[in-house]
């Protein structure tokens, strides 16, 4: 009995060392430059929020945060470089829907585990995409597309602007939960997908909202729905494609902020905490409502809740579409 409890009572100091271990750690943080990574090209909107939140964490924090463009294979390559970085805070990655949620299932060989090498910080936001359709369409709302699908089945088609894009995946997405038929047209990007859109060469299409608000209001497109869980500020007369007939609905492009797994937990709540206060300055949240985006914040819980739902999600929409890439 006494020797059990003496193991207790080590079990107890241990964890006590490691406690305060840990909290004079994050007292002390940072002690230098922040690296963080951007695993896409500059100017987009993982550069652009990795640049906004470096630059308020370095006027938090009194250190440099360096901002690094790894950018190749669906955000892959600067996931990969940043899981092999040591767990001591001092390597920041962004996470996205793609390579938090359909990579893991779109490419045969993932450098890197999304789950066991990472420790999520905080989901910064979001942004919806438009179910947009040529205005030639017979159909005002979902509705009245689904009924145009299941009576025309393998006759309508999509723009597809990528394979395993955000917008594709949403389309899949969106045949599967709607049981029609629709064939898809392949576009190596956005913008000659909504060319042809436009000009009537496909039927329908989702887009970012940032790239079609234009030609909504000028009547180049018709919109039928956001794919945002709730309706966005911006677009609070559209509704979403949940409630305009399709429950359940959610195909958002998602922003996150990552450190390496085995990080002390005081580290990752100070860094939690300083992006959540950045995420309710005006100037941060003018930046990103101009990218479409909506702010979120919260706990690393959630966001690491959040991770584990999109991951099994688009795993069974690539399995259905049968799309893999190498």
């Amino acid at each position: 009995m006494l020797n059990g409890y003496g193991a207790t009572r080590r079990a107890f100091a241990g964890a006590a060392i490691l406690l305060a271990t840990s909290a004079a750690q994050a007292q002390e943080y940072p002690v230098k430059a922040i690296r963080f990574i951007a695993p896409n090209l500059p100017a987009g909107p993982t550069d652009i929020l990795a640049r906004l939140l470096g630059q308020k964490l370095a006027e938090a924090f009194g250190q440099p945060v360096v901002i690094e463009n790894r950018a190749g294979a669906g955000g892959n390559i600067g996931t990969e470089i940043a899981s092999k970085m040591p767990p001591d805070g001092y390597t920041l990655v962004t996470g996205n829907n793609a390579t938090f949620g359909a990579n893991p299932s779109l490419y045969k060989k993932l450098p890197f585990d999304p789950i066991k090498d990472f420790a999520p910080i905080v989901l910064v936001a979001t942004q919806p995409n438009i179910l947009v359709v040529h205005p030639a369409l017979p159909v005002k709302n979902v509705k009245e597309l689904i009924a145009l699908a299941k009576a025309r089945p393998g006759q309508l088609n999509y723009a597809n602007s990528g394979t395993g894009a955000n917008a594709h995946l949403a389309a899949e997405l969106f045949k599967s939960m709607t049981g029609t038929s629709i064939e898809a047209i392949a576009y190596k990007s956005a913008a000659p997908a909504l060319i042809d859109l436009m000009a009537g060469q496909t039927h329908m299409m989702f887009a970012t909202s940032l790239s079609v608000m234009q030609h909504i209001q000028s009547g180049k497109l018709r919109a039928l729905g956001v794919t945002t869980a709730k309706r966005v500020a911006a677009l609070k007369d559209l509704p979403t494609i949940a409630e305009a007939g399709v429950p359940g609905f959610e195909a958002t492009t998602w922003h996150g902020v990552l450190t390496n797994a085995g990080t002390p937990v005081a580290i990752i709540n100070k860094l939690n905490a300083e992006i959540n206060r950045a995420l309710q300055m005006a100037d941060v949240r003018e930046k990103l409502a101009g990218l479409g985006a909506e702010v979120i914040g919260g706990t690393p819980k959630e966001f690491a809740d959040h991770i584990a739902r999109e991951i099994p999600k688009w795993a069974k929409v690539v399995k259905a579409a049968n799309v893999h890439i190498e």
